[in-house]
């Protein structure tokens, strides 16, 4: 019975790595492509534009 208790997780893990894959997957395109593509973009620009006036030390 050792076994069954070792291997429950991993299975259990890999089930829901497999549903937030699909989840993913499916989730991609459809009406609202464009609006999270300009939101991600948004993002994008206030990143480069704060980098771009030293308000990231790190890099």
């Amino acid at each position: 019975m050792d076994y069954v208790s070792a291997l429950v997780p991993p299975v259990v893990m890999a089930a829901f790595f497999i549903g937030l894959v699909v989840t993913i997957v499916k989730s991609q395109g459809g009406p609202n492509k464009a609006k999270e593509d300009a939101v991600v973009d948004a993002a994008l620009a206030r990143a480069q534009s704060a980098r771009q006036q030293g308000g990231d030390p790190v890099a």
